[in-house]
């Protein structure tokens, strides 16, 4: 154990939950929970994170960082007229679905197989009308927003990473000094609360299957090509059937999807948080403590947020989507052959329009793949 096995272990969790904590209750409004539900979810979903990686670290002996799905937080928050039952029924769902994929070696590589450039169309699709949404919470408060977006993009030039998160408590702060806090804040336990689950169609097929692709091909997948590019050797089935068990654990009481890390994964995998390849696992206890104590003091941070004015949530959900979202579009547009496909994911889904009661996002995907067919099936 070394020092940077911890800093660099602290630094990740921390990018991690507070650079989106914002949007998990963004989704949760957007599902209409109550503040305990949003408690529950935030704890729930952090005792998820610390299990899943201290035991798959542990395990493999490599650095397998979890995390919660990001794109599946974008596709809630921009999924309104669903209930917290649905949410929860659309949970469990998606954590079996993800138990099944890590089992069934054909459907894994079928989920892979699905082009990145239309899932990509349909990601940017999602996150690009939460982006707007920051943007429009500038102009009904700009004396407040338009200082924290400057801060962002300045702080952006020295540590990416961190710039959220800076933008976050430079915003509370603010709120806190001009008295606009909407009440005091105590620090309490977590408890988790149970919500029992709904299955509707409309819900499983408009949120539950774009929820299990976005998991998959923009969180587990790449999160394997993080471990892969720093020479590391994971067993795929394994690891996404344990991160969907734990998330069917986890989904009654209101925990969303958990899966493979990504970005936070990456400050730990490299040679700066250990020389020793094998030592560098040694960073997922560390991970997984520090998120611990985020699941301890969950009701405490989800208090403070609803506290905080609806503008800086907004527009702080939108800061931390800037970069997906730019990913997202990048990777869509790469492939000139697959270019028309994925725009029309993107359109389609960016629209917002729904049909038999399902949700854009499954037109959107469902719109980009039939595009992708009939161009493939011309040139054959």
């Amino acid at each position: 154990m070394r020092p940077s096995v911890i800093a660099n272990a602290l630094v990740a969790s921390l990018v991690g939950f507070g650079g989106t904590l914002a949007l998990i209750v963004a989704a949760a409004q957007a599902l209409n929970a109550t503040q305990a539900q949003t408690a529950s979810w935030v704890s729930a979903i952090c005792l998820a994170v610390a299990v899943e990686t201290a035991f798959l670290s542990w395990r493999t002996r490599m650095p397998v960082m979890a995390a919660w799905s990001t794109p599946g937080l974008a596709l809630i928050a921009a999924s309104p007229g669903f209930s917290m039952a649905e949410g929860v029924g659309v949970f469990l769902a998606t954590g079996a679905a993800l138990v099944l994929t890590g089992l069934v070696k054909p459907l894994m590589r079928a989920i892979a197989s699905i082009p990145m450039s239309v899932a990509s169309g349909m990601l940017g699709g999602v996150i690009v009308g939460i982006v707007i949404g920051g943007v429009k919470a500038m102009a009904v408060d700009p004396w407040l927003l338009i200082p924290l977006a400057a801060l962002f993009f300045a702080m952006r030039l020295w540590h990416p990473a961190m710039a959220v998160i800076a933008a976050l408590v430079a915003g509370i702060a603010a709120i806190v000094v001009t008295g606009r806090l909407g009440e005091e804040i105590t620090l309490e336990m977590s408890a988790l609360t149970y919500t029992m689950p709904l299955f509707t169609p409309a819900s499983l097929i408009g949120l539950g299957v774009p929820l299990w692709l976005v998991t998959m091909a923009s969180q587990n997948l790449s999160g394997l090509a993080v471990l892969r590019a720093d020479g590391y050797k994971p067993e795929a089935g394994p690891i996404v059937t344990f991160t969907g068990l734990i998330s069917l654990l986890t989904a009654p009481f209101n925990a969303h999807t958990t899966n493979l890390a990504a970005i936070s994964a990456a400050i730990c995998t490299g040679p700066d948080t250990h020389p020793d390849p094998a030592k560098r696992w040694l960073a997922g206890p560390v991970y997984a403590a520090a998120y611990l104590v985020f699941a301890f003091f969950g009701a405490s941070l989800v208090a403070l947020f609803a506290a905080l004015p609806p503008g800086l949530i907004a527009l702080v959900a939108a800061l931390a989507f800037l970069g997906p979202l730019a990913n997202a579009l990048a990777i869509a547009l790469k492939d000139e052959r697959e270019r028309a496909a994925a725009i029309v994911a993107f359109a389609v889904t960016a629209s917002g329009v729904s049909a038999f009661a399902i949700g854009a996002a499954f037109w959107g995907l469902a719109a980009g793949l039939a595009v992708l067919g009939l161009e493939r099936l011309k040139k054959s």
